[in-house]
């Protein structure tokens, strides 16, 4: 019995000192995506999570998380980066939206951050090991990256036919007017500030998708009461294509 313990020890062992070595340099490139009113209490409010990627200065996130900005008030969008018991607020600006994969692309100036790698391959198989690190409870205690486990459950369609008509909404008929692309589905229990987060191969560190806990929630689990304990993530081949689009001027 003991043998067979350490067996299986020495098995599952290399998985985790993996990814223990992955987080540091993981969590550099991580932000939060927040708004920035200096009149307002608190003057930072949070909004979901974001990473850098490219030259360091593109910030990646969900489209559905940004705000309508108080332009008379001067609200300013940015990201948020915590430095001990206080918050860095940077000013960015919108570069480009995908609203059909719910992506956006906000750009800094000044110092760059680290930037995460972006998987060119497209190579992602169901039962592959994954993790994503963010901001499950935004600022409630504090803006520290929060990192889970997860497996590529599946590589499923983003709408499922409607079982009856009552239940297609407005968005649900937009949806299913689009062209169909196929979203990660992940076992890992994610929280709606999650939204934006990498979701990275363990030991590489290499981001195969965006986790977005929202908008594809609603596509997929309209019909069900109860909220599961699936995440969804936007493969990464749709960020790389929105980038492109902003490199071209488009």
């Amino acid at each position: 019995m003991i043998g067979f313990l350490a067996a299986m020890l020495a098995f599952v062992s290399p998985a985790y000192a993996e990814l223990k070595e992955t987080i540091p340099t993981i969590k550099p490139s991580v932000v939060g995506i927040g708004t920035l009113l200096r009149t307002r209490s608190p003057a930072i409010v949070f909004v979901a999570t974001g990473f850098a990627v490219g030259d360091g200065l593109s910030i990646v996130t969900n489209a559905h998380a940004l705000p309508n900005l108080d332009v008379e008030k001067m609200e300013t969008l940015g990201i948020v980066i915590g430095a001990g018991e206080k918050l860095d607020f940077r000013p960015a600006t919108v570069a480009a939206i995908d609203r059909e994969h719910d992506l956006a692309h906000l750009r800094l100036t000044g110092t760059p951050l680290p930037p995460l790698r972006l998987d060119n391959s497209g190579n992602v198989t169901e039962g592959q090991s994954l993790a994503f690190t963010g901001f499950p409870l935004g600022m409630n205690l504090g803006l520290t990256p929060v990192t889970h486990r997860a497996m590529l459950s599946a590589i499923t369609p983003i709408v499922l036919p409607s079982l009856s008509s009552r239940r297609l909404d407005s968005r649900a008929i937009s949806q299913l007017q689009r062209r169909p692309f196929q979203i990660l589905q992940l076992d890992g229990t994610a929280y709606p500030g999650n939204s934006g987060s990498p979701v990275y191969d363990p030991d590489s560190g290499i981001v195969h998708g965006v986790l977005n806990m929202t908008f594809l929630k609603n596509q997929k689990e309209n019909a069900i009461s109860q909220p599961s304990g699936i995440s969804y993530a936007i493969p990464v081949r749709y960020v790389r294509e929105l980038l492109q689009e902003k490199a071209a001027g488009k």
